[in-house]
């Protein structure tokens, strides 16, 4: 009787949490939400699944799909754009160029994502599913400098989006513009109105969000800078202004840097949340996660200690509620395995510009890269396309993978790299007729061709050697290689990542040739791991 009493009330009280939905009312989450380069974040919420896009810029695939079921936990479930056009302006690396802080919105049943490019303008995707097929790009607003476009689908049907101006192109900044677009959103169809000047107390404003609540329209932007700004919040009545302005959140006395921009999220519960980033510079630009409230239809973001209708971010708060699982959150597995098993390539490699298929050979459980030639202008690995990369995936990490090399022209190579404005690899290359392990290091990779180069080991053509990269803090990578994957051997050197071009710094494989032929080498990578 007393074992049935038990049971229950064990199941009376499953019931109760699952009616009055607290499920994890109790549990504490911690900032950053993810500690990945995901930039310029936008979060829809549709159904019981929140969907989140961000900047991809030159990397490609680009424009990320993340799901979670509970704000916190996430799960990067594909990419948007298979190719950045115009393709061939986009089959070199254009550093920081590509796709800008985008905007994702569920309308008439399909997912909407506009994504701004600052060198030709505002463009259009669809899909009716997060999984795809989505659409081609349209271009909805064709310029330089116009960037992080957001719509909004008023109530009497008409739509609207919000933009930005990068100074780079524009030749001005500071300013967000409103303009009419034609019902399906695919077409702008007004001139457009300035509503809002930052240039005296919100310099640089940008990454605006659009939104109608309570019979105000809201426009939500960061403003003083990516690492040293705040969040402002406009309201009007009216689409095109005037808009009142008030800041909603910065940093006070938190170790949280920006914060900058992001998206307002409402649960199905009610709840409000923020999503922003932080820029952790050599990490990226990291996810938080921040509760928000409504105080006399303002928004209040974080927690506001002094009670002036202003917060700042928090470090650790109480997770939002929810009746769903969490899904599995990949981020926070201690072991990611890529050992080459899938039909594609697994969803955390991007290549640095438009992928030719013969630059790699998905053969069962093995991945081939070809110490592919591009140019005798390329005097370093910075501007080479074929690089397949990962973003840096915790604050501490190692990565270890197991490769063959079969070199064919002089000077081919191919490994384990970081790479970012410095990059630094240990591998393998051909020098005369053997096959050398080293370590090739290139600092102020941009704007420098000196390389530095030093030789540890000889092994044999298609000798499995084993490479690793450690990174202990954000100035430290340590490098070693094995030849049995038991005894490995560390670098004495330690190498100083930095991040790249509005990213922070990646990490993967590649195989490069320096000489130009009617055919190349490759190296066979077996597998990938990853250790948090």
């Amino acid at each position: 009787m007393k074992i049935k009493m038990k049971s229950q009330l064990k199941y009376l009280l499953l019931f109760t949490l699952l009616t009055n939905n607290v499920i994890g009312q109790n549990l504490i989450y911690e900032n950053p939400i993810i500690h990945q380069d995901f930039s310029d974040p936008d979060v829809i919420r549709v159904g019981d699944t929140y969907v989140m896009t961000a900047s991809s810029f030159n990397h490609v695939p680009g424009l990320p799909i993340l799901i979670s079921k509970d704000l916190v936990n996430w799960k990067l479930n594909g990419y948007a754009l298979n190719r950045l056009v115009p393709e061939d302006y986009y089959s070199n690396v254009r550093h920081g160029c590509g796709v800008w802080a985008p905007a994702i919105r569920f309308h008439q049943n399909e997912f909407y994502i506009y994504y701004p490019d600052p060198d030709f303008g505002i463009y259009l995707i669809k899909s009716k599913s997060t999984n795809g097929p989505w659409s081609k790009p349209i271009l909805v607003l064709g310029g330089k400098g116009l960037i992080d476009p957001c719509p909004l689908w008023d109530n009497n049907g008409k739509a609207y989006l919000v933009h930005a101006y990068a100074g780079s192109r524009a030749g001005i900044k500071s300013l967000l513009s409103v303009k009419e677009m034609n019902a399906d959103g695919s077409k702008i169809i007004s001139e457009g109105k300035i509503v809002y000047d930052g240039h005296i107390e919100d310099p640089t404003v940008e990454g605006p969000k659009f939104y109608k609540y309570n019979g105000y329209y809201y426009i939500f932007a960061p403003a003083g800078g990516v690492s040293t700004g705040w969040q402002i919040v406009l309201r009007s009545k009216s689409v095109y202004g005037p808009y009142e302005r008030k800041v909603v959140m910065s940093q006070g006395q938190s170790k949280i840097n920006g914060p900058h921009q992001g998206a307002w999220i409402q649960t199905q519960s009610g709840e409000n949340w923020f999503i922003h980033f932080q820029d952790k510079e050599v990490y990226g630009r990291v996810t938080h996660l921040q509760p928000m409230k409504w105080k006399d239809n303002w928004p209040v973001i974080g927690v506001d200690n002094d009670s002036d209708g202003s917060g700042e971010p928090v470090i650790k708060f109480t997770m939002p509620l929810s009746k769903i699982k969490s899904i599995e959150n990949t981020f926070n597995n201690q072991v990611v395995i890529d050992d080459f098993k899938e039909a594609e390539l697994n969803v955390n490699w991007q290549w640095q510009a438009n992928p030719q298929d013969a630059w790699y050979f998905l053969k069962p459980n093995q991945l081939r890269l070809y110490a592919r030639y591009f140019s005798d202008s390329l005097k370093n690995l910075y501007d080479v396309p074929n690089l397949l990369l990962q973003k840096f995936p915790a604050a501490q990490f190692e990565a270890t993978t197991k490769l063959t090399f079969n070199p064919l022209v002089e000077n081919e190579k191919c490994g384990l790299i970081v790479f970012g404005y410095n990059y630094s690899f240990i591998g393998l290359q051909k020098i005369g007729k053997q096959i050398l392990v080293v370590n090739s290091t290139c600092k102020k990779a941009s704007t420098s061709n000196s390389i530095d180069v030093k030789v540890y080991d000889t092994v044999r053509n298609n000798q499995p050697v084993y490479l690793r990269a450690k990174i202990v803090d954000e100035h430290t990578c340590k490098f070693s290689f094995s030849l049995d994957n038991k005894n490995y051997t560390e670098l004495q050197e330690v190498f100083i990542p930095k991040q790249g071009k509005w990213v922070g710094a990646k990490f993967g494989i590649f195989a490069n040739g320096e000489m130009k032929n009617n055919d190349c080498g490759f190296a066979d990578f077996e597998w990938f791991n990853v250790k948090k």
